[in-house]
């Protein structure tokens, strides 16, 4: 009996233009949300920043991108990168804005802005220096599994 050839599988492609539109509008977005302190907007761009983490299909910012990229000549810069740390980061960023709505809500404004504010220096720092904190966090934890399971 011979076995069937496997179809090659396909290196995981990032674009890296939609990751800077999901930065500035996260910069942006989140910024507006301090500054004016409306839970609402942290609580729906939090919302869907995990949604887009969990399942990338139905990512809202990655439709927002599609919608919009062309219109403010954005092109796509696909690299065949994973991007599976950029989906973490997402999560990560999601949780953190999550978290900063519903402190807002509950009269917390000086930890809700906090963590607002350090979602957007997070993001700034991706934009600007194209260092991912959420990545690493991402690499990090994996190495932390595979050394545990190693054992």
């Amino acid at each position: 009996m011979t076995a069937l050839p496997s179809s090659p599988r396909v290196a995981p492609r990032t674009d890296q233009s939609a990751l800077r539109f999901n930065a500035i509008t996260v910069v942006f977005v989140t910024l507006l949300a301090v500054i004016l302190t409306l839970p609402a907007l942290s609580l729906a761009l939090g919302a869907a920043m995990l949604l887009g983490a969990l399942v990338p299909e139905f990512s809202p910012l990655r439709a927002a991108y599609r919608r919009l990229g062309p219109a403010l000549g954005l092109h796509p810069d696909v690299v065949d990168e994973d991007p599976r740390a950029h989906h973490f980061a997402q999560g990560v960023g999601g949780s953190f804005l999550l978290a900063s709505g519903l402190a807002m809500l509950g009269g917390l404004t000086v930890l809700g802005a906090a963590l607002g504010l350090i979602v957007i220096a997070l993001a700034a720092l991706n934009l600007t220096q194209r260092i991912c904190v959420g990545c690493l966090m991402y690499f990090q934890f994996r190495r932390l599994r595979y050394a545990l399971l190693r054992r």
